[in-house]
């Protein structure tokens, strides 16, 4: 049998990983299930390694629009009386027009259709489904209440969605102004300024030092735009490889987080995705220390993760949950007594969902003079350029004609 290597993490949140025969990867992954574990990865021992599921897996990915489609459908269902697999049935015959996501939903639908639970069902889909999301199904069907569970995680799926679609819509303004400002420098200085060099240069006089770095600009940027576009896509490209590499995000997301600015919206956007998670995880039955180990994957700044990773070792020991977080350093002062006062009133999970309604809030707020700062400075900084343009070439025009200023 071939040999495969996993990375998993237990019930109590401890993280492990080995190596392990097995006839592929759906055995390997059942089989760490029925030990209590919450596979992560699996590979073929010596491969690159993959999100569990291997090679073979469904290279299907549904958007968070899609996902969150599924499960408000899925919910209305349940909620009309129909048992999972009809429900599920129903599912299919809407998707036929879908090919993949028909086949994805087929294969789940002959998964539950066999015995095996919605849960393990959604999980074999080599990582479609996040760990948060198949482990709040796995809850939900441990205590009876898929249909409260498909409930929250709507909920859950739907804020999630707005307060990404604010961000994007509040960036569409900025965007479109950066992007008009780079076509009218380049139509300046490549189809104006051009107009003007042969003057120059018939005039056969030195010309001001301004003038000189617009035309070696223009002149630039018309011989070596090829070379230009060479250097910004291997920029690009080594900064995507540099995130995408485990060795170097890390230092990447650290300096982020710190960034003047920026810094603090990233703050406030992963303090608001730990609470909403985290509380939408402890109200479903999932204990602490699983839901933390949760929480640390469904970060997206890997050193606010590492510093969370940190927390669940304390909980090990018997320690409760403020004042480790409170040694994180990057959550609000706000956030970290709200979640004490939480947990001495034995109201953890509705404080935090208190938690993030309040950083959704400060997310749109925090955005917003971020705007109101970055638009006037693009127009500035954009008449300033246009203007330079256009004095250098003034000067030039009365340095041959001779006139004095």
């Amino acid at each position: 049998m071939p040999l495969f290597s996993y990375k998993a993490v237990s019930r109590d949140g401890e993280a492990m990983e080995g190596e392990r025969e097995s006839a592929d990867e759906a055995t390997l992954v059942a089989a760490l299930q029925a030990e209590g574990f919450i596979p992560i990865q699996v590979k073929l021992a010596g491969a690159r390694l993959l999100p569990w599921g291997g090679p073979r897996a469904s290279r299907l990915k549904l958007s968070h629009k899609e996902i969150m489609l599924f499960t408000r459908e899925l919910l209305t269902l349940l909620q009309a009386g129909l048992p999972l697999d009809r429900a599920m049935a129903v599912l299919l015959d809407l998707t036929a027009h879908e090919p993949k996501l028909n086949a994805l939903l087929d294969r789940v639908l002959k998964a539950v259709k066999g015995g095996t639970q919605l849960s393990e069902a959604l999980d074999a889909q080599g990582g479609v489904f996040s760990r948060f999301y198949v482990n709040l199904i796995r809850a939900g069907e441990a205590g009876g209440a898929l249909e409260q569970v498909l409930q929250r995680l709507t909920e859950y799926l739907e804020r999630s969605k707005e307060l990404r679609d604010t961000v994007v819509t509040a960036m569409i303004y900025p965007a479109i102004l950066l992007v008009m400002a780079t076509l009218s420098l380049m139509v300046l200085l490549l189809f104006v300024v051009p107009q003007f060099m042969e003057l120059f240069e018939s005039a056969g006089k030195e010309l001001p030092l301004p003038t000189q770095i617009v035309i070696a600009v223009a002149e630039g940027l018309q011989n070596w735009w090829w070379l230009i576009l060479l250097v910004v896509a291997g920029i690009v490209l080594i900064l995507r490889s540099q995130l995408a590499d485990p060795r170097h995000r890390p230092a990447l997301d650290r300096r982020l987080l710190w960034a003047p600015l920026v810094g603090e919206l990233i703050r406030k956007l992963e303090t608001s995705s730990l609470s909403r998670t985290l509380g939408t995880l402890l109200q479903n039955g999932v204990p602490l220390l699983t839901a933390m180990a949760i929480v640390k994957e469904t970060l997206n700044n890997r050193a606010a993760a590492e510093r969370v990773e940190a927390v669940v070792g304390v909980i090990k020991q018997g320690g409760g949950l403020s004042a480790p977080m409170a040694e994180v350093g990057w959550l609000p002062d706000l956030a970290i007594q709200m979640i004490k006062l939480g947990e001495e009133s034995g109201h953890l999970p509705e404080m935090l969902e208190r938690v993030a309604d309040t950083y959704d809030k400060e997310v749109r707020i925090t955005v917003q003079r971020l705007l109101a700062l970055l638009e006037p400075i693009l127009i500035v900084g954009l008449g300033v350029v246009i203007a330079g343009i256009i004095a250098s070439i003034m000067m030039a025009i009365l340095s041959v004609n001779d006139l004095a200023f």
